[in-house]
């Protein structure tokens, strides 16, 4: 069992920058291949960003890439998603995820979410 919590969202201008934390339980956190998803009002759920177990390889989605990055902190249960040059269309619930591989999350599938944070970017 692990359990997501995701922290740092918040509302901020275009252009400007935020850093979302999520912080695992479970003492297996460092099996996993962790992500961040969000879904946008009136959307649906979408990937976003994955990292894998040792932190070597990102994984980016195309609208993203370039202006996000991620990484993770195995000593700390925790990974996190730097996000700069925001722009309106970034406004979303933003979810972390625990999972096999970016493969799933590409298909949307995870073994565990988190409850989600909001990020609100004003244009």
């Amino acid at each position: 069992q692990v359990l997501l919590l995701e922290s740092g969202g918040g509302s901020v201008q275009a252009g400007g920058s935020l850093k979302l934390a999520c912080a695992a339980s479970g003492r297996s956190f460092s099996t996993y291949v962790m992500g961040w998803f969000r879904q946008a009002p009136g959307k649906e759920r979408e990937f976003v960003a994955a990292i894998g177990r040792t932190g070597g390889s990102i994984y980016l989605a195309d609208s993203v890439k370039g202006r996000f990055t991620m990484s993770r902190d195995d000593a700390k249960n925790t990974v996190f998603l730097q996000m700069n040059s925001l722009k309106a269309e970034d406004t979303a619930v933003y979810y972390c995820a625990a999972g096999s591989g970016v493969y799933y999350f590409t298909k949307g599938l995870a073994d565990y979410w988190g409850q989600g944070t909001q990020v609100t970017v004003s244009s």
